[in-house]
């Protein structure tokens, strides 16, 4: 029997990303940003696409960009997200198997331990920390649309599967978990193009299942975004600008970057202390790369400049100490 796919949707480009020689292919753009609790502004991970090995590579840097460093160097991996504590980065890899797998590393020592993808018949994407580091959030993606939604799983082996959504049909991909633990923030998705329809939406719901509402117009949706760790915002990006929300879906406002060029931007990412925002930045003739901003949009500085034929983007901001050179 055929192994489902997981699928995460796109905004501009969709990455097809081989496992092992497997013959299961999943689609992945974007990630989901992991709860920031407040802490010290430190180091961000995100990902770049490697047009050579046809899929994604994860790294680590400082805010400016210095001290830039591969954080998985063995095999393709996405969606890189810090531990609440900073000490710790979750990807996901096909590393090992046919599956898309969490692996959890130390970016200090390279030390890794993978938790298997629970497969068929529900394929979860996972990487999303909860802010107690027990738990992640994932999407789950099966051949069976009645299955799709939001699932759960322990850090500690990746057993305990809960469901948390039914996405009625559509695809349900989280994005990030308030700064208490109780709520997840995710999106609602068409599962046939991957992409915002006028029936997607952002969505928040108690980590029980209970109390979900919509709290974004029909056609404002996101695959990645931030949870401000003072708890009372939330970042996404919609048609290449960043907006917030607050939880309970009012106050939806654009955050005007401060540039002086057609620009796009998204994948946004709170910093620990909440002062600051990381996030995909690019121009219609210039490459993806990573920048940084004040919360209000101004200062915005570019930290990353992607090679040729390639693009940065999955920014994730923790509290991991800088590196100095």
């Amino acid at each position: 029997m055929r192994l489902p796919r997981l699928i995460v949707p796109g905004r501009r480009r969709t990455v097809l990303i081989a496992i092992a020689a497997a013959a299961i292919v999943f689609v992945v753009v974007g990630g989901s940003a992991q709860a920031k609790v407040s802490g010290s502004n430190g180091r961000i991970a995100f990902a770049r696409f490697d047009p050579s090995i046809d899929d994604d590579r994860t790294y680590t840097m400082n805010p400016a960009g210095s001290s830039l460093q591969p954080l998985f160097p063995a095999f393709g991996s996405i969606s890189p997200h810090w531990t609440p504590d900073g000490t710790q980065v979750a990807v996901v890899s096909g590393f090992g198997t046919f599956n898309p797998n969490t692996v959890i590393i130390n970016p200090d020592t390279g030390d890794y331990r993978v938790l298997p993808s629970q497969g068929f018949p529900v394929q979860t994407f996972c990487s999303l920390w909860s802010p107690d580091a027990t738990h992640f959030a994932c999407a789950g993606g099966s051949e069976d649309p009645t299955l799709n939604g939001v699932y759960t799983i322990r850090s500690s082996d990746g057993g305990g599967l809960t469901r948390i959504t039914n996405a009625e049909g559509a695809s349900d991909i989280p994005i990030d978990y308030s700064p208490d633990g109780m709520q997840i923030v995710f999106g609602r998705v068409d599962p046939e193009d991957h992409h915002c329809t006028t029936r997607s939406a952002l969505y928040v719901v108690n980590v029980d299942g209970s109390g979900l509402h919509r709290i974004t117009p029909w056609g404002f949706c996101d695959d990645d975004g931030s949870w401000s760790p003072d708890g009372s915002e939330i970042a996404f990006e919609h048609r290449g600008s960043i907006f917030v929300v607050h939880p309970d879906g009012s106050g939806l406002a654009k955050i005007p970057l401060a540039t002086n060029s057609r620009s796009f931007a998204g994948d946004v990412s709170w910093s620990p202390d909440g002062t600051k925002i990381a996030f995909l930045f690019g121009t219609r003739t210039s490459p993806e790369g990573i920048a940084s901003a004040n919360a209000d949009g101004s200062d915005v500085q570019q930290v990353t400049t992607s090679p040729e034929e390639s693009f940065d983007h999955e920014a994730d901001w923790g509290s991991h100490a800088l590196i100095t050179p």
